[in-house]
């Protein structure tokens, strides 16, 4: 039958004030009654009855005129409770004038008006918290459909705990009871939020969740309420090993509704844990006047534009209103696809794309010519360590020379900074693609510490060109990385192949670490007595491989072993188990930017250098890959891999031995 035939016969808010009427007439007679001073008030009975009428009416005049029925009994709270606990005492003042005209012998002792209003306030508000204590344990028995509410454990008791709380209470639609929490604090275990136990601490959460199963409220999730920067990715990851073992999942909540400043009640949906959540990173702080002042009104060529870090150093760079955005990359569809992403998200935003290859020297000089960058980000790489290492005459050419080529054609058209994008593999290299990273950062290095070329055109600061290096390890995600890998095997149910058991990498997301990037670069710009020195990003703890496997698995809701298996491949040619961030040789210091390092390696000579990049650069040009790797272990002496020094892969022309150029490196 319609919903419409069910309405009561009278507004619910006509009710309430009828309730309040009554509940005031009664408190009047026994007010009068606790002190004593029914037979003192008048002279016979049936005189308290237009007393206690005279009063009623007070009460709901005041009621009325108070608002105190625009709420709702099922949503009663403070703010109900001041309304009643004011209308109750204008109500006593309205009655005070009125009695004394109607019955002047007979005015009321001051004690008597001070229990009346004691008593009024608990008998108004007693029925509201009543009705409301039974609708939110009502409610949370079952959800808008009739079913059992989904159990949730909380991690953290704190403001957004509590908000989620009143939001499951008084959202109709919410589907979700929260049975308890679990805190960082010891302090508060034991206390409540909102009548929910603080169980315990984030190391006991595997007795929390047996001691509530063994009570038959096992919670189905544990969702974190509080931001990324107060809890790690070790932390997270023990939760996990903790709660998927016995059949719950870990999420947590959007972050717009964490960090709220006020409390909300719409209805919020946990998100699940990302990935980026396990890596244990700490928060830095983004220091976006420095960048800004790096970047803004200036024109910025980004090389690489098109891969994972140059698209997000475009993205980043956009939001900082750069004159013009250059976007130079050899890919023709990885040039479409951020130059479309940038038309989007920045429309107004200056742009050009340029079809280029940085290999092509005389391509990058009219280039740099044309455009005249003041700031240059190099992110254009090989980085695919077995592709490298089975095409080392591509690799030189491309990450060696290629860097040679953007870093002469920066300094001879006047740009105010060039920064080369680094990786943790170019520290005592195991690998060629790390070797011809070593040979970039050195020749920018050499570059920095270089006085001007006769006929260079000045900078945009009116000094030589600022060479900057930033090293960091992997990015999440980034083409070629074992994310995308690990995510495709595991959604063909696996197995999962890993190298080796104990083989480790530091990770970064993509957006933090262009980020610091941004900001290494804009101190490097700020402090000219670093001019040789590389800027090392703080990458956390580095991260097992198979670790990363398993957790992965978790997050898709399966179990490693038992639903997806892991296998172990064995480490690749020019793969080392654990990679570093500086070596030895390389003296490490802290700086003022948060999340960045210094390492002060030697710088090489430039003029030495670039007479053996020459002679790499016409070895490569002939893919005369015994020639090359001979080169490669002489002007980087820590390159070592499992090959006897200067042999070729199978295949390779072996010629005879060359003779060595002088060592660029010397005494580093």
């Amino acid at each position: 039958m319609p919903a419409r035939l069910f309405r009561l016969p009278v507004r619910p808010a006509t009710l309430a004030l009828m309730h309040d009427i009554a509940m005031s007439a009664l408190a009047f007679p026994v007010a009068l009654a606790l002190i004593g001073a029914w037979g003192g008030l008048v002279a016979d009975g049936p005189e308290v009855l237009p007393a206690t009428a005279l009063f009623a009416g007070a009460a709901a005049i005041c009621f009325r005129a108070s608002g105190m029925y625009r709420g709702v009994w099922r949503y009663a709270s403070i703010r109900d409770l001041v309304a009643i606990v004011v209308a109750s005492a204008a109500a006593i003042v309205l009655f005070l004038p009125v009695m004394a005209v109607a019955q002047p012998a007979n005015l009321l002792p001051w004690r008597m008006l001070a229990v009346l209003w004691l008593l009024m306030v608990p008998m108004l508000a007693g029925p509201r918290l009543i009705y409301r204590v039974f609708k939110d344990s009502s409610a949370q028995r079952a959800g808008p459909d009739g079913r059992p509410r989904e159990r949730v454990l909380l991690v953290g008791a704190g403001d957004a705990a509590e908000r989620y709380i009143r939001a499951t209470e008084e959202d109709p639609r919410s589907t979700v009871r929260v049975v308890g929490l679990l805190d960082e604090k010891e302090r508060r275990v034991g206390r409540l939020i909102r009548g929910i136990p603080v169980l315990g601490g984030l190391d006991v959460a595997g007795a929390v969740i047996d001691a509530l199963a063994a009570e038959g409220r096992m919670p189905a999730r544990l969702i974190l309420t509080k931001g990324r920067e107060w809890i790690d990715g070790s932390a997270i990851r023990d939760l996990m090993a903790a709660a998927e073992p016995r059949g719950a999942t870990l999420a947590r909540l959007p972050g717009d509704f964490a960090s709220a400043q006020r409390i909300t009640n719409r209805l919020v949906t946990p998100e699940p844990v990302a990935l980026a959540d396990l890596l244990g990173r700490p928060q830095t702080r983004f220091d976006r006047a420095a960048v800004e002042r790096l970047l803004a009104g200036r024109r910025v060529l980004v090389t690489g534009a098109g891969g994972t870090i140059g698209q997000e150093l475009c993205r980043q760079i956009a939001a900082l209103a750069p004159e013009r955005l250059i976007l130079v990359d050899n890919a023709e569809f990885n040039l479409y696809a951020i130059g479309l992403d940038l038309a989007e998200r920045f429309p107004d935003q200056a742009r050009t794309a340029v079809l280029a290859d940085i290999r092509d020297r005389a391509q990058m000089v009219r280039l740099f010519r044309d455009e005249a960058p003041a700031v240059v980000f190099h992110a254009a790489a090989l980085k695919h360590v077995p592709i490298v290492e089975t095409n080392p005459c591509q690799g030189v050419l491309t990450n060696a020379i290629g860097s040679r080529n953007v870093a002469d054609a920066a300094r001879l058209c006047g740009a105010a900074a060039m920064v080369q994008v680094s990786t943790d593999k170019a520290v005592n290299p195991s690998n060629v693609m790390g070797a011809t990273k070593r040979l970039a950062e050195g020749y920018c290095q050499a570059s920095d510490v270089l006085a001007p070329e006769p006929g260079a055109t000045a900078g945009s600061e009116g000094r030589r060109t600022r060479f900057m290096t930033v090293r960091f390890g992997n990015v999440l995600g980034s083409t070629g990385s074992v994310v995308p890998l690990f995510e495709r095997q595991i959604a063909r149910g696996g197995p999962v192949t890993v190298t080796h058991p104990d083989v480790e990498r530091y990770f970064m997301t993509v957006g933090e670490a262009v980020e610091l990037v941004l900001q290494a670069s804009a101190y490097g710009m700020r402090s000219d007595a670093q001019r040789g020195r590389i800027l090392v990003l703080d990458m956390g703890r580095p991260i097992r491989i198979v670790d990363l496997a398993r957790q992965m698995i978790r997050l898709a809701g399966l179990e490693p072993e038992r639903d997806v298996p892991i296998r172990f491949t064995g480490l690749r040619p020019g793969e080392k188990l654990t990679e570093e961030l500086f070596a030895p040789a390389e003296p490490l210091s802290p700086s003022p930017v948060d999340g960045v390092l210094i390492a002060a390696p030697r710088p090489a000579d430039h003029a030495i250098l670039s007479r053996a990049l020459t002679d790499l650069d016409e070895a490569a040009g002939r893919d005369d890959i015994a020639r090359v790797l001979t080169l490669l272990h002489h002007l980087v002496p820590e390159f070592r891999n499992d090959e006897e020094v200067g042999a070729a892969p199978p295949g390779a022309d072996r010629a005879g031995p060359a003779q060595k150029p002088p060592a660029p490196f010397s005494g580093s």
